[in-house]
């Protein structure tokens, strides 16, 4: 026997620098600085120069604290949609931006000022100013910073910024437009108020919360009707906001409601809808007066029921009196009963008291009958001092002052119109999404943007521009189509400090806003060159110039609505040429679901109302990031999941791979278990990239082969196989389903490559001559797939692919200046894709055959197994055992006509020492086959 040979040194191993350990936390923050030492994003527009443009524009966060997981998800969609097309060969800059005026960054100076137990209203308004603009610089720079480290691709040192001076001005001469042409008015409208924050809030503002309130009934007697029975009886009104009843004015029936007139057991006659006598009288623990009614009368509405009934439409001109009308003045004034089509008997009574300050139908209502509103409440929630009912008193918001032993209860008891009071109703109520405080409906002069004035209304052409946008996903346009075609006229005016002025002169006789184009002109170029501070009350003279007295004009303070900021971004980024990358209109607005009634619609009335149609082409929502139960993320309840630390642990191309790997249009998860998972689909991905990078070691162009058509039908399989994936990529990217990209790429890396084309050929790439045909083609599509996945994977996990690329082109330039792959062009047969699927079915059965023996070790491995089975399908009979065996990694293939499965048994053959084989010309274990043996020696 002879001593057997070590054939180590004889074999091809895949040698590669490139670590399994990927260490990204500590790698990431070199590769981005050197990003930014090369200039990669200014690069990146030289390259694309004079390209087709894809303008993506970023909707500004708010400056006000540092990123969250929330903020990551979508600054990554950003960066995966500009990514992608600038990989299509498309020039697509990405300039972010930031929202810096208006309540978020107010609020948060005023806390700090709280915590001073100082008064913001006793600074200087100027100072305060000064003081925001700070605060947002500073979350600026630190927001900045924390997403770069996501590594999103950006002109980071420009951004936008809606504090910027040249921003602010054109803000103004945005609002000036609408002037000019008539799109704005002021009026006294009921909006949502903030008693806390003291201001107007808009709709994207308010959030919605479960509380319990006060719930109580009314009393109002009856002093005119034209039913002479009523004259004396007591119409009963019931409410959940006791603090509106001293700003009551009139009652409300419902027109087609039935009405029921009785007398109840404290001897008083009441009117109440039919259908809620019942509840009524359980509330306020009355029954009917004894001989009136019984239960089976009232439940039959007939006889003396149906004589005491009275329609709705009868009531009208019957007057009722305050039950504090002993305070005189107000509360004296007659209260009449007028027709409401909102009046339901759903709850309540059937009969709504009426506050014109307090409520949208109340104040239509009212107007139509010639009541105004009488601004009771002042904008600290308190009832103004001269008001003849609980003046100085509040705040109305304050659950004790509404309470059954509240003053407003108190006294309406004593006066003998309170029947019922009970702290226990249940509801939704609005609340400051800041603040988190309770909100009211408050009247007060505001400027608003009409929806429905002129022909061409406001309404309808943003509706027609949600018709021609495209909406990713598609139930995107009926969610804001929704809202947009049910919004009442937009509440621009603020009553705060910080943000842009609504830079209005209004004439004091006639009360109509001055529209001089002069006067426009000279308020806008002050204001780009000095900010909204150039808006003061001094220099109102200096802005009229000489043919106006500033005397006769009333100079506006209000500050614009924060969402007519950040709705005139593509305006000052888009349009200005401060960024001459950028170009109108945008092709994508990428955001979260919310933003239909925010960010998304703003943007759209403001272009719709100065350029006839919506900024953008197409529009992309994604939902929100719960945690790993499906709960949403809260500070207090500790389930939120800090993209920082995530990042400091995992790095970022981990969380990447989640925001990219998740349904990010719908509510999704993440977790201590999900980014395991992701980690772990990282691992596969990157040694996909080792493997490739080993097997390349020392490929020239000398070894590839030029012509597809020579190569084996395995190579031709797979790059099948890959353009099919191009394919199917590409319109993935068309449709920003990210998720699906991923999912092809990491199916693919792991299936069709690790588990099926690396593993069937590393016996070829290990053994066989470097000069053997089999090997230049696989080493030759090795390289195809190499650039090919490397620019796939290189938008998903962009550090990653930037260590692969330098790996084996230490001295190119980066990975992101590169464009999608070009596959080697080749005819396409349908027949190579047909077999290819069946040989791999097949394998997949003859692997499942073997594994048992394995497991038992009957055979140690795939390459001791005998396999026997019948003749292959017919379009595989052309296949020698030889490639079967190669394929199955077996040690040998035996088609048997008519032999019934597949069976194993353990090889009777030598193993060569070289390939490990077992096959019938190796004369002892260690010898060499016959392949292994030409090679080494010739």
């Amino acid at each position: 026997m002879t001593e057997k040979q070590d054939y180590k040194d004889t074999v091809f191993l895949p040698k590669t620098e490139f670590p399994m350990k990927a260490g990204l936390p500590q790698k990431e923050p070199g590769i981005l600085a050197k990003w930014e030492a090369d200039g990669l994003y200014h690069k990146l527009r030289e390259a694309r120069a004079g390209r087709e443009k894809f303008i993506l524009h970023d909707g500004p966060p708010y400056a006000n604290g540092d990123m969250h997981i929330g903020h990551a998800l979508n600054h990554i969609l950003k960066d995966m949609v500009c990514r992608t097309q600038t990989l299509l060969g498309k020039d697509a800059p990405y300039v972010p931006g930031w929202d810096c005026h208006g309540l978020p960054i107010e609020w948060k100076v005023e806390e700090q000022y709280r915590k001073k137990k100082l008064n913001k209203d006793e600074v200087p308004v100027k100072e305060f100013r000064a003081e925001c603009r700070a605060y947002a610089q500073h979350w600026v720079n630190v927001q900045r910073e924390q997403v770069k480290r996501l590594g999103i691709l950006g002109n980071w040192d420009k951004p936008y910024l809606t504090m910027d001076f040249d921003s602010e001005a054109t803000i103004v001469s945005e609002l000036l437009k609408f002037a000019e042409s008539g799109q704005l008015y002021r009026g006294a409208k009921p909006v949502m108020w903030s008693p806390v924050e003291k201001t107007a809030l808009a709709e994207a503002e308010v959030e919605y919360e479960d509380i319990t309130s006060t719930q109580i009934d009314v009393a109002f007697e009856i002093t005119e009707s034209p039913i002479p029975k009523l004259v004396g009886a007591y119409a009963v009104i019931w409410t959940t906001t006791p603090w509106t009843i001293p700003v009551n004015q009139a009652i409300a029936y419902g027109p087609d409601i039935y009405y029921l007139h009785f007398e109840a057991s404290d001897g008083r006659r009441y009117i109440v809808a039919f259908d809620l006598v019942s509840q009524f009288l359980e509330r306020a623990g009355l029954t009917f007066k004894e001989g009136e009614f019984t239960s089976e009368e009232l439940a039959d509405s007939i006889g003396k029921v149906a004589d005491k009934q009275v329609k709705g439409s009868d009531l009208a001109g019957t007057i009722a009196r305050h039950p504090m009308h002993h305070l005189g003045g107000f509360f004296a004034k007659p209260r009449p009963f007028l027709p409401g089509e909102f009046v339901t008997t759903d709850s309540g009574t059937g009969l709504v008291h009426m506050a014109p300050d307090h409520g949208e139908d109340d104040f239509d209502l009212c107007k139509a009958h010639g009541l105004e509103p009488q601004f009771a409440v002042e904008g600290d929630g308190k009832y103004r001092a001269d008001w003849g009912w609980l003046g100085g008193q509040g705040s109305v918001i304050n659950p004790k002052f509404n309470a059954p032993d509240g003053p407003i209860c108190t006294d309406l008891r004593e006066a003998g119109g309170l029947l019922a009071a009970s702290a226990d109703y249940q509801h939704s109520y609005p609340h400051s999404w800041r603040s988190k405080a309770k909100v009211i409906y408050r009247c007060t002069p505001q400027w608003f943007v009409p929806m429905d004035r002129g022909e061409a209304t406001l309404r309808q052409k943003a509706m027609q521009a949600i018709a021609d946008t495209r909406f990713v996903p598609e139930k995107g346009r009926n969610r804001i189509g929704s809202m947009v075609e049910g919004r009442p006229d937009w509440v621009l005016s603020r009553q705060r400090a910080w943000g842009v002025p609504i830079t209005l002169f209004v004439d004091r006789k006639t009360g109509q806003y001055l529209n001089d184009a002069g006067v426009n002109a000279r308020i806008v170029e002050a204001i780009k060159a000095e900010g909204v501070d150039a808006w003061e009350a001094t220099r109102a003279q200096e802005y009229l110039g000489s043919d106006y007295k500033a005397e006769d004009y009333e100079q506006v303070f209000d500050i614009l609505d924060v969402w007519f900021d950040s709705g005139c971004t593509h305006v000052f980024t888009l349009e200005s040429g401060k960024w001459p990358e950028l170009s109108w209109p945008a092709d994508l607005y990428l955001e979260g679901s919310d933003q239909h009634r925010g960010w998304f619609q703003s943007s759209l009335l403001q272009s719709c109302g100065t350029r006839g149609r919506a900024p953008y082409n197409a529009v992309l929502t994604h939902g929100f990031t719960m945690d790993a139960k499906g709960l949403k993320m809260s500070k207090s309840v500790g389930n939120t999941v800090d993209p920082l630390k995530v990042m400091e642990t995992n790095g970022a191309d981990i969380i990447r791979l989640w925001a990219l790997s998740v349904d990010f249009t719908e509510d999704h998860r993440i977790g201590d278990e999900i980014l395991k998972g992701v980690a772990d689909q990282y691992r596969k991905l990157r040694n996909t990239f080792r493997y490739l990078l080993g097997a390349l070691d020392g490929f020239s162009e000398e070894e590839r082969v030029a012509d597809v058509a020579e190569m084996p039908e395995l190579e031709r399989y797979v790059l099948h196989l890959l353009a099919d994936m191009d394919a199917k990529l590409k319109v993935a990217v068309n449709d920003f389903d990210f998720n699906t990209y991923v999912r092809l790429l990491s199916d693919f890396a792991n299936n069709d490559l690790s588990a099926f084309f690396f593993d069937i050929r590393k016996d070829c790439l290990y053994c066989d001559a470097p000069e053997s045909l089999k090997r230049r083609s696989y080493r030759t599509v090795l390289d195809i797939l190499f650039h090919a996945m490397v620019r796939y994977a290189a938008p998903v996990l962009v550090f990653t692919a930037e260590e692969v690329w330098a790996s084996r082109y230490p001295d190119a330039d980066s990975v992101h200046l590169l464009e999608w792959p070009e596959l080697p062009t080749f005819d396409h047969d349908s027949n190579v894709l047909v077999r290819g699927n069946e040989l791999r079915e097949l394998r997949a059965k003859v692997t499942e055959a073997i594994e048992p023996h394995r497991r038992d070790k009957i055979v140690r491995s795939s390459l001791e197994a005998e396999v026997t089975m019948s003749d292959l399908e017919p379009m595989l009979r052309d296949l020698n055992t030889e490639t079967l065996a190669e394929t199955f990694i077996s040690g040998s293939v035996h088609l048997v006509p008519g032999h019934e499965g597949i069976t194993i048994e353990p090889t009777t053959h030598h193993k060569c020492g070289r390939c490990w084989r077992h096959l019938p010309e190796v004369s002892e274990d260690g010898a060499l086959c016959g392949r292994c043996d030409e090679v080494l020696n010739g």
